[in-house]
C-alpha cells in the first residue's frame, strides 16, 4: 500500500508542476493590459494555482506514504 501512495504522490507532484511550469513559461496568457507605458500580458493564474496545488498535495502525499509509523 505504501509503494502504492508513493508512485500516486510522485506521479499528482509530477504533473502538478508540468501544469505549473507550462501555465507560466510556454502557454499563451489568458489576458493583456495595456498601459500607458505599453502592453503587458497575464499568465493565467487559476492553472497556476490548480497545478501548484497538485504539486504539494502530491509532494506531501508521498512524503507521508513513506514515512514510518509507529507501532503501538
Amino acid at each position: 500500500m505504501k509503494v502504492v501512495l508513493l508512485i500516486a504522490g510522485i506521479l499528482i507532484a509530477t504533473i502538478g508542476g508540468v501544469i505549473t511550469y507550462r501555465a507560466i513559461y510556454l502557454d499563451p496568457r489568458s489576458g493583456v493590459v495595456i498601459t500607458e507605458k505599453g502592453v503587458r500580458e497575464i499568465p493565467n493564474y487559476s492553472r497556476i494555482i490548480g497545478g501548484t496545488i497538485l504539486l504539494v498535495g502530491g509532494a506531501g502525499l508521498a512524503f507521508f506514504a513513506v514515512r514510518r509509523r509507529r507501532a503501538k
